[in-house]
């Protein structure tokens, strides 16, 4: 029976978008199916202005956020009723099984974030709580 190749260093170019069940775009970064690996996934997320995710927790991994640029608001927590304010600089953390809703505050500016998490396949504990999608003041029409 053949040996099991070494892991080795990997680049991926940051040219393919992906979208999200939460709604959003992401350029695909590190994961399992774009370089192997085995206990986290890095993407860069943009939130376009005005724009929003769908309410969703993520089951079984955590999540840490760096903005890079503009202004997001988030709204998380039992029933979304915690709110958050962020901006360039901002780290962010998000245990897993948190409920969240982030969203661009600007109308007019993107908001630009690099997204870690500790599941290497983002999508697969991704979980949609459309029953949380019209709290925290949003309605149907503001995605």
């Amino acid at each position: 029976m053949p040996e099991p190749a070494q892991p080795t260093c990997t680049v991926v170019r940051g040219s393919h978008s992906y979208e999200g069940k939460q709604g959003l775009s992401y350029f695909e970064g590190i994961s399992a199916q774009s370089a192997g690996a085995t206990g986290l996934c890095m993407h860069l997320l943009t939130i376009p202005p005005g724009g929003r995710a769908r309410a969703h927790l993520h089951e079984r991994h955590e999540t840490a956020i760096y903005v890079l640029s503009g202004e997001a608001e988030m709204w998380y927590g039992e029933g979304l009723r915690e709110h958050v304010v962020t901006g360039p600089g901002d780290f962010v953390y998000i245990p897993a099984g948190v409920p969240h809703l982030p969203a661009n505050r600007s109308q007019t500016e993107p908001c630009i974030a690099v997204i870690a998490r500790t599941d290497p396949n983002e999508q697969e504990s991704v979980v949609l709580l459309p029953e949380l999608d019209e709290t925290a003041g949003f309605t149907a029409d503001r995605r």
